[in-house]
């Protein structure tokens, strides 16, 4: 609006990878493995809400993680064993939004990458998180900091070039720019991918894994901070 250049991805692509709902229907379109989701509205659930628990348990089954829609940093999140606790986090992922994702619980690994470019574009080296509890929550992230992280991820080779084929995949599929921080979850055992989610504006301190990754893969932070710059001029410059 001020005809100004910025870094990262404009209003569209910022907007669509903020809601999972708009995320996962987009990526389902492209043939991006994911886990199995139903999205519940508010109005839905409070006109009949003994449907979406028959829905959950039949489709899903237990335990799920039951997410707000459009927010990030792990907030409102919580994991679901049963029937009441099912309740308890829809109740609180009502309070952060009016629509809710409720996904099938995989027993994974969780690992991210991160992108970096405009029209080309390129991934880093893969980060595995080792959450300290059920899941790496809003209280590990900011406050308590348990969990650890591997960079990079002890994976195997194909598998690593799978998750940045798909994160690159994701990236043009929402028409990114600049930077983004694709999420995935690869099963235990069977080491199947799985897409999670998209972050088109990555935490940026020097501890956040987004600037680690690519300090891992070469790219220090001062010379990160530079090539975005460049890139959102870039962007800009294309525009009419």
């Amino acid at each position: 609006m001020l005809n100004l250049p910025y870094v990262g991805a404009g209003v569209m692509a910022s907007a669509v990878g903020m809601d999972k709902v708009m995320t996962k229907k987009l990526a389902s379109t492209a043939n991006i493995p994911q886990a199995q989701y139903i999205e519940i509205l508010q109005g839905d659930y409070v006109n009949n809400n003994e449907i979406v628990f028959i829905e959950v348990e039949e489709k899903l089954g237990y335990p799920v993680f039951v997410k707000p829609a459009n927010l990030g940093s792990s907030v409102g999140i919580s994991k679901a064993r049963d029937r009441e606790e099912l309740i308890k986090a829809m109740n609180l992922a009502f309070e952060y939004d009016r629509k809710i994702v409720i996904e099938e619980f995989i027993n994974a690994r969780e690992i991210e990458c991160s992108i970096l470019g405009n029209d080309e574009v390129k991934a880093s080296v893969l980060a595995e998180i080792i959450p300290a509890n059920d899941f790496y929550d809003y209280e590990d992230k900011y406050i308590a900091g348990n969990s650890s992280f591997h960079i990079p991820a002890n994976l195997p080779e194909d598998v690593k070039n799978e998750i940045q084929s798909l994160a690159i995949k994701v990236y043009k599929l929402l028409d990114c720019s600049g930077l983004s921080r694709v999420d995935f979850f690869v099963e235990k055992g069977s080491n199947k991918i799985y897409f999670n989610e998209i972050n088109t504006m990555p935490g940026f301190t020097q501890i956040s894994m987004y600037p680690k990754m690519w300090e891992a893969t070469g790219i220090g932070y001062e010379e990160l901070i530079d090539k975005l710059i460049v890139l959102g001029v870039e962007r800009f410059k294309e525009r009419p």
